[in-house]
């Protein structure tokens, strides 16, 4: 079967490496793809937002299925697209896709279904949202409503904090029509997990755990990027735990959605923060978590194609998941200067040396071919994922790949994985 799969990111080339496992994989096209991509399958130059010639290269091609990595073609429509012209597709639709796309949606939704979140309100003016935080003698997080990158969040401890970081957003604009609508949300204490899930409309299979790394600095300092690196499992997460998550978030909200007449289907992933109080949803996404994605596939041991298939078809419930008991680190090597300012263009070396060391996969994310070389051409530039017997193994391994991998300016936190081994 030949298969077109959607993106240009870390994420895309750690689904193109597990897709390319599969023996049911015929040609794999990756629009755009970057030169990781390129190691897996044919990369095709078309935007990843360019819906109608997406949908046109599918038809052209006969392709048997479109699978679709970032949030912005989902909440453009792109699987509505696709399955209007007959042509199969793994995604939410562009309904479905608001609790992404649309944070006052997901807060609305989860409001109906009483899943624990945050105290929020939503605001469409800066000077109704001044005079609220203005109001708050507590912790404030602000976030922008619309779909900004993973960098529309920031936690201000102290709320006159919490003012400037909406002025930022809704009136300088600093995420653009992203920011037209902010939520303004009580700050959670605790740890935070990712939990990813297949849901097919009606079925839901949870994922492995793990835990994404957000902010720019060691010991979670600084400001939040789209994820400095993961690891999975993540040992805060118990069975128990897991089965409490299931029961209490993904349950509710797959019922929600099919009540609402937007029914799920795809990737289901639920950001938490587990308080004292127990697991509270910060957010969900639409689509496969990046870094997450590549410590999970990482140990994902069956055949990717045939999940996503059975999604597709709404028949989750006659596949099994296997896992590699070891866990995975992911650590990213980002442009020095991210998430603010950075350069492009530096030459990458090293990365068949790193992956010389067994188990280590370096998916690339911003990279392009320049003159022969690989050179950077994003603030995420890499994430160099190793498997190992424990997380103090997996983690000692995905460093010492790291240190064979150059390029000028690169930047990563050290400190990946460090809350598990504290567990």
């Amino acid at each position: 079967m030949d298969v077109l799969l959607i993106g240009s990111g870390g994420r895309e080339h750690a689904i193109a490496w597990k897709l390319r496992q599969s023996r049911r994989l015929g040609t794999l096209y990756i629009a755009p793809g970057n030169t990781g991509t390129a190691r897996c399958g044919q990369n095709v130059n078309i935007d990843d937002t360019d819906i109608a010639a997406l949908v046109e290269f599918a038809r052209a091609k006969k392709v048997g299925l479109v699978v679709v990595g970032p949030e912005d073609p989902l909440a453009g429509g792109v699987v509505d697209a696709m399955v209007a012209a007959s042509i199969k597709a793994f995604g939410p639709s562009r309904a479905a896709a608001q609790l992404e796309a649309d944070k006052a949606f997901a807060k609305h939704m989860m409001r109906s279904c009483a899943v624990s979140t945050a105290e929020a309100r939503v605001f469409d003016r800066f000077s109704d949202a001044k005079a609220y935080i203005a109001s708050r003698d507590e912790p404030v997080v602000i976030k922008a409503a619309g779909l900004a990158k993973g960098k529309g969040v920031v936690v201000c401890d102290d709320p006159a904090d919490g003012i400037l970081a909406a002025e930022k957003i809704m009136v300088d604009k600093i995420y653009g029509a992203a920011g037209e609508r902010i939520v303004v949300e009580d700050k959670l204490l605790g740890e935070e997990a990712s939990i990813l899930a297949f849901v097919d409309g009606h079925n839901i299979y949870l994922m492995e755990s793990s835990q994404d790394h957000k902010p720019i600095g060691d010991g979670d300092t600084g400001p939040n990027t789209g994820g400095m690196g993961a690891y999975s499992p993540a040992p805060l997460v118990t069975d128990a735990m897991m089965q409490k998550i299931s029961r209490e978030v993904f349950v509710p909200i797959v019922d929600a959605m099919n009540r609402n007449g937007t029914p799920y289907k795809g990737i289901l992933y639920a950001g938490l923060m587990m308080t004292s109080g127990g697991p509270r949803v910060l957010e969900f996404n639409v689509r496969f978590g990046d870094p997450e994605t590549q410590p999970i596939l990482m140990r994902l041991q069956s055949d990717l194609l045939e999940i996503l298939l059975a999604v597709c078809d709404e028949r989750l419930d006659e596949v099994t998941l296997k896992w590699d008991p070891r866990p995975a680190v992911c650590v990213v090597m980002a442009s020095g200067g991210y998430p603010e300012a950075y350069e492009k263009g530096k030459v990458i070396t090293g990365i068949e040396d790193a992956e010389a060391l067994g188990e280590v996969v370096v998916f690339q994310a911003g990279t392009r071919q320049q003159n022969g070389d690989i050179v950077t051409a994003g603030g995420r530039v890499l994430g160099v994922t190793a498997l190992g017997r424990d997380i103090a193994a997996a983690k000692a391994r995905a460093y010492e790949a790291v240190a064979r991998v150059h390029f000028d300016g690169a930047y990563c936190r050290r400190d990946i994985s460090d809350k598990a081994l504290r567990q």
